[in-house]
């Protein structure tokens, strides 16, 4: 007998190797993830060895009869505790990455090579961005499988090669030296998976095992954070820790991302060329909107790598870690809401409600905004002074500029999810569109006028106009639903 039958059994108890058609919200499968808890024997091994051993053994075991997405599941869905928890762990985790590479990038290779990989993750944030194409949504929706997995595969590696190609592009006309050139490719490499990631984590919250996707999101983030740490501690080479840690993503991805998301989740039926084309298609004004909205962020860095030493780089995004922090939280306060939100606006009589809600989330936007501020001051600026080995004192006016900023940035991502709501987001691509123009104008003057200062202002001036243009849209959008309702006001 194959020794690998015998792994099976003890794994899967002999079940039949083939995904289960159905599944029933009060009678999710349980494993021995899920098993109470048993008193641990001196001789064995440590629970997260013994978990690792068992992912393994599972692996080789489908890997020998041939197919990862025909086996067995073992981890049960529609458990909304573990969902809630692991998501935040993860995205918390996730976001953190940048703040901890770049204090590990300071500390081990100093201010301006810290600089260079800030700019660096900055570039490849957006390529991740494209990468993602806005489908995340779209693919969790798509309950009925109007579209196959397989076709969401192949969709996501075609815009993945595609950002790869533009990322060398731009390598290539930015005429970087074999150093910075070295640290992009790893950062892209990385910030690359990360984006094709998403797509089958998408794929195991489409399951309705979002906790999944959060450990796998969880365990990428913090390996490749240790890797790029250890590899730079050892080497004080940040092309070679970012090499490393590009190693240790795609490692991740193929071990655990990958498979656990055709282990634990139904087999898709063949990719068909009319679905890989509707993502395109579909997905395309979504893409739009995420890609400039972060172009206008990004923008005064750009135009600084041009005028400003790299160092500069640092001190920006250090400062703006706060303000990302605002928007972190207040997406973590209304995202779970959306639904709630949508079901209020879909009855005509709670329209008033449903504007009440909406004013009373700014508001709350603006407290944070506030103590956020006077933390900075108070313990924040001191603290970043430690972590970074910087003088951050002398940036407490940027610091509460960067701050405001992050405020109006969170206010115009809950406005846009809110316009989503009105389902009116087509006409707010024009809004983006002249604040790109924008922001690439005020950078270029201030940014060469009043260097770093000027690249924060811009960016607030910026922030505050695309807030405004919002605002006024969606008056602009109650106004016409009004107008729908009641024709009368037109006389």
């Amino acid at each position: 007998m194959n020794p690998l039958s015998n792994i099976r059994k003890r794994i899967a108890g002999d079940a039949p190797s083939r995904k289960r058609e159905q599944r029933s919200a009060g009678n999710g499968r349980r494993s021995a993830a899920n098993a109470p808890a048993r008193p641990r024997r001196r001789d064995e091994a440590p629970y997260l060895a013994r978990l690792a051993n068992q992912w393994w053994t599972r692996l080789l075991e489908s890997v020998y009869q041939g197919s990862l997405s025909e086996q067995e599941e073992l981890y049960e869905s529609h458990s909304t505790r573990r969902d809630y928890v692991w998501n935040t762990v993860g995205t918390s985790v996730w976001g953190l990455t940048f703040p901890f590479l770049t204090v590990v990038a300071t500390q081990l290779a100093g201010v301006e090579e810290a600089g260079m990989f800030s700019m660096a993750f900055i570039v490849g944030t957006l390529l991740m961005i494209a990468t993602y194409y806005g489908v995340r949504n779209f693919q969790v929706s798509d309950l009925d499988e109007a579209c196959a997995f397989s076709s969401y595969q192949i969709h996501r590696w075609l815009v993945a090669i595609l950002a790869g190609v533009a990322g060398v592009a731009y390598v290539s006309l930015r005429g970087y030296d074999g150093y910075m050139a070295t640290i992009c490719l790893g950062v892209f490499i990385y910030k690359l998976i990360d984006g094709v990631a998403d797509v089958y984590e998408g794929r195991l919250q489409q399951a309705d095992k979002l906790y999944l996707a959060g450990i796998s999101q969880t365990v990428r983030s913090a390996a490749t954070v240790g890797a790029f740490a250890l590899a730079l501690f050892v080497t004080r080479n940040l092309g070679v820790a970012s090499v490393v840690m590009a190693i240790v993503a795609v490692a991740s991805f193929a071990l655990l991302t990958a498979p656990l998301a055709l282990l634990e989740t139904e087999k898709s039926r063949p990719p068909h060329t009319d679905e890989v084309t509707l993502l395109f298609r579909q997905c395309f004004p979504l893409f739009c909107a995420l890609f400039l909205f972060n172009l206008i962020e990004s923008i005064p860095k750009f135009v600084m790598e041009g005028a400003l030493a790299y160092e500069n780089q640092l001190y920006f995004n250090a400062l703006y870690f706060p303000a990302q922090g605002i928007l972190l939280t207040v997406g973590a306060l209304y995202k779970p809401q959306l639904l709630r939100l949508t079901s209020i606006w879909a009855s005509p009589r709670r329209r008033r409600r449903f504007n009440l809600i909406v004013a009373a989330v700014m508001g709350v936007i603006a407290l944070i905004t506030i103590v956020m501020a006077l933390f900075m001051q108070g313990l924040g600026l001191p603290v970043m002074s430690v972590l970074y080995g910087v003088d951050f004192g002398r940036f407490a006016v940027l610091a509460t500029l960067m701050v405001i900023a992050g405020g109006v940035t969170a206010a115009i991502d809950f406005l846009y999810a809110v316009i989503t709501i009105l389902r009116r987001q087509e006409g707010v691509m024009k809004l983006y569109l002249i604040a790109t123009a924008a922001s690439l104008a005020l950078s270029l003057v201030l940014v060469n006028l009043i260097g770093l200062t000027g690249a924060v202002a811009s960016y607030l001036g910026t922030m505050v106009l695309l807030l405004v243009l919002l605002v006024l849209e969606y008056i602009r959008i109650q106004h016409a639903i009004a107008r729908d309702r009641n024709p009368f006001l037109d006389r």
